[in-house]
Protein backbone atom coordinates (compact mmCIF):
# COMPACT_ATOMS: atom_id res chain seq x y z
CA UNK A 1 0.00 0.00 0.00
CA UNK A 2 2.54 2.15 0.91
CA UNK A 3 4.69 1.59 -2.45
CA UNK A 4 1.67 2.13 -4.29
CA UNK A 5 1.20 5.60 -2.83
CA UNK A 6 4.86 6.39 -3.42
CA UNK A 7 4.19 6.16 -6.81
CA UNK A 8 1.16 7.79 -7.23
CA UNK A 9 2.60 10.78 -4.97
CA UNK A 10 5.90 11.09 -7.60
CA UNK A 11 3.65 11.79 -10.41
CA UNK A 12 1.83 14.21 -8.28
CA UNK A 13 4.89 15.80 -7.29
CA UNK A 14 6.37 16.51 -10.42
CA UNK A 15 5.03 20.02 -10.81
CA UNK A 16 5.73 20.89 -7.46
CA UNK A 17 9.60 19.91 -7.22
CA UNK A 18 10.14 21.67 -11.26
CA UNK A 19 9.11 25.06 -9.08
CA UNK A 20 11.50 24.48 -6.89
CA UNK A 21 14.19 24.85 -9.86
CA UNK A 22 12.80 26.63 -12.39
CA UNK A 23 10.73 28.95 -10.43
CA UNK A 24 12.63 32.54 -11.04
CA UNK A 25 14.53 31.31 -14.35
CA UNK A 26 12.90 34.44 -15.93
CA UNK A 27 13.04 36.55 -12.80
CA UNK A 28 15.02 39.13 -11.90
CA UNK A 29 17.24 38.10 -8.60
CA UNK A 30 18.45 40.30 -5.32
CA UNK A 31 21.05 39.24 -2.90
CA UNK A 32 22.94 41.94 -1.13
CA UNK A 33 25.60 39.50 -0.62
CA UNK A 34 28.67 38.35 -2.20
CA UNK A 35 28.20 35.58 -5.19
CA UNK A 36 31.38 33.96 -5.58
CA UNK A 37 32.91 30.97 -7.70
CA UNK A 38 33.78 28.13 -6.41
CA UNK A 39 36.25 27.20 -9.08
CA UNK A 40 38.02 30.42 -7.87
CA UNK A 41 39.30 28.75 -5.21
CA UNK A 42 41.33 26.45 -6.66
CA UNK A 43 42.90 29.17 -8.91
CA UNK A 44 43.82 31.62 -6.25
CA UNK A 45 42.58 30.40 -3.06
CA UNK A 46 43.91 33.73 -0.99
CA UNK A 47 42.06 35.84 -3.40
CA UNK A 48 38.85 33.95 -2.59
CA UNK A 49 39.28 33.69 1.12
CA UNK A 50 39.35 37.10 0.89
CA UNK A 51 36.07 37.70 -1.09
CA UNK A 52 34.51 34.98 1.10
CA UNK A 53 35.44 36.81 4.27
CA UNK A 54 34.78 40.20 3.44
CA UNK A 55 31.12 38.97 2.37
CA UNK A 56 30.71 37.45 5.53
CA UNK A 57 32.16 40.28 7.49
CA UNK A 58 29.95 42.72 6.01
CA UNK A 59 26.37 40.51 5.74
CA UNK A 60 27.26 37.19 7.17
CA UNK A 61 26.36 35.64 4.20
CA UNK A 62 27.91 34.73 0.95
CA UNK A 63 26.72 32.62 -2.32
CA UNK A 64 28.82 30.26 -3.88
CA UNK A 65 28.29 29.09 -7.45
CA UNK A 66 29.99 26.30 -9.77
CA UNK A 67 30.37 24.11 -6.77
CA UNK A 68 30.69 20.23 -6.34
CA UNK A 69 27.03 19.55 -5.35
CA UNK A 70 25.30 17.54 -7.75
CA UNK A 71 22.47 19.27 -8.91
CA UNK A 72 20.62 16.13 -10.36
CA UNK A 73 21.10 14.26 -6.88
CA UNK A 74 19.53 17.24 -5.45
CA UNK A 75 16.41 16.96 -7.61
CA UNK A 76 16.20 13.69 -7.11
CA UNK A 77 16.23 13.84 -3.17
CA UNK A 78 13.93 16.99 -2.92
CA UNK A 79 11.44 14.81 -4.83
CA UNK A 80 11.54 12.23 -2.93
CA UNK A 81 11.59 13.80 0.32
CA UNK A 82 8.44 15.79 -0.91
CA UNK A 83 6.74 12.49 -1.29
CA UNK A 84 7.39 11.60 2.17
CA UNK A 85 5.86 14.81 3.47
CA UNK A 86 2.83 14.26 1.49
CA UNK A 87 2.20 10.72 3.75
CA UNK A 88 -0.24 10.42 6.27
CA UNK A 89 0.49 12.22 9.45
CA UNK A 90 0.87 8.48 11.58
CA UNK A 91 3.34 7.28 9.26
CA UNK A 92 5.29 10.47 9.11
CA UNK A 93 5.30 10.58 13.20
CA UNK A 94 6.40 7.17 13.40
CA UNK A 95 10.06 8.54 12.53
CA UNK A 96 9.44 10.96 15.26
CA UNK A 97 11.75 10.59 18.20
CA UNK A 98 11.29 13.47 20.68
CA UNK A 99 13.68 12.36 23.06
CA UNK A 100 16.52 13.03 20.25
CA UNK A 101 16.24 16.48 20.27
CA UNK A 102 15.28 16.39 16.40
CA UNK A 103 18.35 14.93 15.03
CA UNK A 104 17.63 12.27 13.54
CA UNK A 105 14.85 11.47 11.47
CA UNK A 106 10.80 13.48 11.38
CA UNK A 107 10.28 16.55 12.79
CA UNK A 108 6.59 17.83 12.66
CA UNK A 109 4.78 21.07 12.12
CA UNK A 110 4.92 23.67 15.01
CA UNK A 111 7.64 22.41 16.95
CA UNK A 112 10.99 24.16 16.39
CA UNK A 113 10.71 27.66 17.64
CA UNK A 114 13.05 31.06 17.67
CA UNK A 115 15.07 31.63 20.30
CA UNK A 116 13.17 34.00 22.27
CA UNK A 117 10.14 33.52 19.86
CA UNK A 118 6.76 32.25 21.05
CA UNK A 119 5.17 31.29 17.69
CA UNK A 120 6.51 27.70 16.35
CA UNK A 121 7.64 27.73 13.04
CA UNK A 122 5.09 26.60 10.23
CA UNK A 123 7.47 23.97 8.87
CA UNK A 124 8.35 20.11 9.37
CA UNK A 125 11.73 18.65 8.20
CA UNK A 126 13.58 15.77 7.99
CA UNK A 127 17.38 15.32 9.32
CA UNK A 128 20.35 12.92 8.27
CA UNK A 129 23.43 12.81 10.14
CA UNK A 130 27.01 11.40 10.24
CA UNK A 131 26.86 7.66 9.89
CA UNK A 132 29.95 6.26 12.32
CA UNK A 133 30.93 2.64 12.60
CA UNK A 134 29.33 0.46 15.50
CA UNK A 135 32.66 0.97 17.68
CA UNK A 136 32.94 4.98 17.16
CA UNK A 137 33.26 6.75 20.41
CA UNK A 138 31.20 9.52 19.34
CA UNK A 139 28.23 7.28 18.84
CA UNK A 140 27.01 8.24 22.83
CA UNK A 141 26.28 11.75 20.81
CA UNK A 142 25.87 10.64 17.28
CA UNK A 143 22.51 8.57 16.57
CA UNK A 144 22.01 5.86 13.41
CA UNK A 145 20.36 7.43 10.87
CA UNK A 146 16.66 6.27 10.24
CA UNK A 147 15.67 4.22 7.08
CA UNK A 148 11.93 5.51 5.49
CA UNK A 149 10.80 1.81 5.23
CA UNK A 150 8.18 3.49 2.48
CA UNK A 151 10.63 4.42 0.98
CA UNK A 152 14.03 2.75 1.29
CA UNK A 153 15.80 4.33 -1.88
CA UNK A 154 15.93 7.39 -0.18
CA UNK A 155 18.33 6.79 2.44
CA UNK A 156 20.93 6.06 0.17
CA UNK A 157 20.27 9.28 -1.63
CA UNK A 158 20.41 11.44 1.30
CA UNK A 159 23.35 9.82 2.77
CA UNK A 160 25.23 10.66 -0.73
CA UNK A 161 23.87 14.62 -0.62
CA UNK A 162 25.55 14.54 2.95
CA UNK A 163 28.80 13.38 1.77
CA UNK A 164 28.98 15.96 -0.48
CA UNK A 165 27.71 18.69 1.47
CA UNK A 166 30.23 17.76 4.29
CA UNK A 167 33.11 18.11 1.58
CA UNK A 168 32.17 21.47 0.29
CA UNK A 169 31.45 22.76 3.83
CA UNK A 170 34.80 21.81 4.92
CA UNK A 171 36.71 23.13 1.90
CA UNK A 172 35.03 26.61 2.42
CA UNK A 173 36.16 26.69 6.62
CA UNK A 174 39.54 26.19 4.86
CA UNK A 175 38.92 29.56 3.39
CA UNK A 176 37.64 30.88 6.34
CA UNK A 177 40.61 29.82 8.40
CA UNK A 178 42.86 31.33 5.56
CA UNK A 179 40.76 34.82 6.26
CA UNK A 180 41.05 34.77 9.93
CA UNK A 181 45.15 34.26 9.17
CA UNK A 182 45.09 30.73 10.64
CA UNK A 183 46.79 27.98 9.00
CA UNK A 184 44.67 26.75 6.13
CA UNK A 185 43.73 23.12 8.07
CA UNK A 186 42.67 24.56 11.48
CA UNK A 187 39.29 23.17 11.29
CA UNK A 188 40.26 19.75 9.82
CA UNK A 189 40.61 18.00 13.11
CA UNK A 190 38.02 20.05 14.40
CA UNK A 191 34.87 18.64 12.25
CA UNK A 192 36.32 15.66 10.60
CA UNK A 193 33.98 13.57 12.75
CA UNK A 194 31.54 16.85 12.90
CA UNK A 195 28.20 16.47 14.27
CA UNK A 196 26.50 18.20 11.06
CA UNK A 197 22.66 17.61 9.84
CA UNK A 198 21.22 17.59 6.52
CA UNK A 199 17.83 19.06 6.82
CA UNK A 200 15.19 18.36 4.30
CA UNK A 201 12.51 21.32 5.20
CA UNK A 202 8.96 21.14 4.21
CA UNK A 203 6.98 24.53 4.29
CA UNK A 204 3.09 23.55 3.80
CA UNK A 205 0.80 26.02 2.25
CA UNK A 206 -0.32 28.61 5.28
CA UNK A 207 -3.71 29.39 6.25
CA UNK A 208 -4.53 33.58 6.18
CA UNK A 209 -5.44 33.43 9.83
CA UNK A 210 -2.40 31.37 10.77
CA UNK A 211 -0.06 32.19 13.90
CA UNK A 212 3.62 32.33 13.07
CA UNK A 213 6.08 32.49 10.38
CA UNK A 214 7.57 29.48 8.42
CA UNK A 215 10.97 30.46 9.84
CA UNK A 216 11.01 33.28 12.32
CA UNK A 217 13.70 35.46 12.98
CA UNK A 218 16.39 33.13 14.06
CA UNK A 219 20.47 32.73 13.75
CA UNK A 220 22.32 29.30 13.23
CA UNK A 221 23.70 27.25 16.27
CA UNK A 222 26.65 25.61 14.29
CA UNK A 223 30.12 26.57 12.44
CA UNK A 224 28.74 27.60 8.67
CA UNK A 225 25.50 26.37 7.31
CA UNK A 226 25.31 25.44 3.50
CA UNK A 227 21.68 26.40 2.08
CA UNK A 228 19.67 24.57 -1.23
CA UNK A 229 16.89 26.05 -2.33
CA UNK A 230 17.76 29.68 -1.59
CA UNK A 231 16.16 30.47 -5.27
CA UNK A 232 12.53 30.51 -4.18
CA UNK A 233 11.61 33.54 -2.56
CA UNK A 234 10.79 33.79 1.01
CA UNK A 235 14.72 33.85 2.49
CA UNK A 236 14.97 37.33 4.08
CA UNK A 237 18.31 38.63 6.04
CA UNK A 238 18.24 41.71 8.82
CA UNK A 239 21.01 44.41 7.48
CA UNK A 240 22.82 46.17 9.92
CA UNK A 241 20.60 49.03 9.62
CA UNK A 242 17.68 47.01 10.59
CA UNK A 243 15.67 46.22 7.45
CA UNK A 244 15.00 42.89 6.10
CA UNK A 245 16.16 42.21 2.78
CA UNK A 246 15.41 39.64 0.00
CA UNK A 247 18.17 36.82 -0.34
CA UNK A 248 17.12 35.48 -3.40
CA UNK A 249 19.75 33.61 -5.52
CA UNK A 250 20.18 32.05 -8.72
CA UNK A 251 18.81 28.24 -8.92
CA UNK A 252 22.52 26.75 -8.76
CA UNK A 253 23.68 29.09 -5.78
CA UNK A 254 24.33 27.67 -2.75
CA UNK A 255 23.92 30.24 -0.09
CA UNK A 256 26.50 29.88 3.03
CA UNK A 257 26.55 32.19 6.37
CA UNK A 258 28.25 32.19 9.68
CA UNK A 259 26.58 30.07 12.99
CA UNK A 260 27.04 31.54 16.20
CA UNK A 261 29.86 28.94 16.92
CA UNK A 262 31.82 30.69 14.62
CA UNK A 263 30.55 33.92 16.35
CA UNK A 264 31.90 32.59 19.54
CA UNK A 265 35.19 31.59 17.77
CA UNK A 266 36.25 35.12 16.77
CA UNK A 267 34.64 36.99 19.18
CA UNK A 268 31.88 38.37 17.05
CA UNK A 269 34.56 39.60 14.45
CA UNK A 270 32.26 37.28 12.02
CA UNK A 271 28.87 37.80 13.34
CA UNK A 272 25.94 35.58 12.87
CA UNK A 273 23.06 37.31 10.81
CA UNK A 274 19.65 37.28 11.81
CA UNK A 275 17.47 35.65 9.07
CA UNK A 276 14.10 34.34 8.36
CA UNK A 277 11.35 32.66 5.81
CA UNK A 278 8.86 34.25 5.32
CA UNK A 279 5.70 33.92 2.59
CA UNK A 280 3.23 36.62 0.85
CA UNK A 281 -0.33 36.09 0.54
CA UNK A 282 0.53 34.38 -2.67
CA UNK A 283 3.58 32.11 -2.08
CA UNK A 284 1.62 31.06 1.58
CA UNK A 285 -0.92 29.11 -0.84
CA UNK A 286 1.69 27.02 -1.98
CA UNK A 287 4.41 24.35 -0.85
CA UNK A 288 8.13 25.61 -0.23
CA UNK A 289 11.09 22.97 -0.22
CA UNK A 290 14.97 24.08 0.62
CA UNK A 291 17.46 21.50 2.09
CA UNK A 292 20.16 23.59 4.37
CA UNK A 293 23.12 21.53 5.55
CA UNK A 294 24.27 22.96 9.57
CA UNK A 295 28.23 22.18 9.91
CA UNK A 296 28.97 21.59 13.03
CA UNK A 297 32.45 20.72 14.86
CA UNK A 298 33.05 17.00 16.74
CA UNK A 299 31.37 16.81 19.77
CA UNK A 300 34.31 17.09 22.19
CA UNK A 301 36.02 20.15 20.12
CA UNK A 302 36.15 23.04 22.76
CA UNK A 303 35.12 26.70 21.11
CA UNK A 304 37.64 29.26 22.85
CA UNK A 305 37.92 31.97 21.88
CA UNK A 306 40.82 33.12 19.36
CA UNK A 307 43.73 34.73 20.63
CA UNK A 308 44.01 37.03 17.50
CA UNK A 309 40.40 38.17 17.93
CA UNK A 310 41.20 39.87 21.17
CA UNK A 311 42.89 42.27 22.98
CA UNK A 312 43.00 45.14 25.58
CA UNK A 313 40.89 47.48 23.43
CA UNK A 314 38.95 44.86 22.40
CA UNK A 315 37.80 42.41 25.21
CA UNK A 316 37.21 38.65 24.72
CA UNK A 317 33.52 38.41 25.01
CA UNK A 318 33.50 34.96 25.70
CA UNK A 319 36.01 34.13 28.33
CA UNK A 320 34.69 30.60 29.38
CA UNK A 321 35.70 27.81 27.21
CA UNK A 322 32.40 25.59 25.79
CA UNK A 323 32.01 22.01 24.54
CA UNK A 324 30.56 22.03 21.37
CA UNK A 325 27.83 19.74 22.33
CA UNK A 326 27.30 21.48 25.17
CA UNK A 327 26.33 24.53 23.45
CA UNK A 328 24.17 22.62 20.93
CA UNK A 329 22.07 20.90 23.67
CA UNK A 330 21.84 24.60 25.29
CA UNK A 331 20.51 26.14 22.17
CA UNK A 332 18.22 22.94 21.57
CA UNK A 333 16.46 23.57 24.84
CA UNK A 334 15.92 27.37 23.79
CA UNK A 335 14.27 26.27 20.47
CA UNK A 336 11.80 23.66 22.17
CA UNK A 337 13.81 20.80 20.54
CA UNK A 338 14.47 19.16 23.43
Amino acid sequence: MHFQNHKFLTCNTYFDVNLLFLHLKHKEVSTPFKILSFQEKQKDKNSFSKELGESFKQWGFAGIRDHTINKELVKEVVSLFSDFFRLPDDIKEAYYRPDLGGARGYTPIKIETPKGGKNPDIKEFWHVGRSLDSNDPYRKWMHDNFIINEMPELSEKANILFSQFDDLGQSLLESIALYLDLEEDFFSAAVNKGNSVMRTIHYPPVQNNEIGERAGAHEDINLITLLIGGHKSGLEILSKEGEWQDATVEEDVIICNIGDMLQRLTNNYLRSTTHRVSASSLQSESSRYSIPFFVHPNPDWLITTLPSCFDEDRPNLYTESILAEDYLQERLKEIKLI
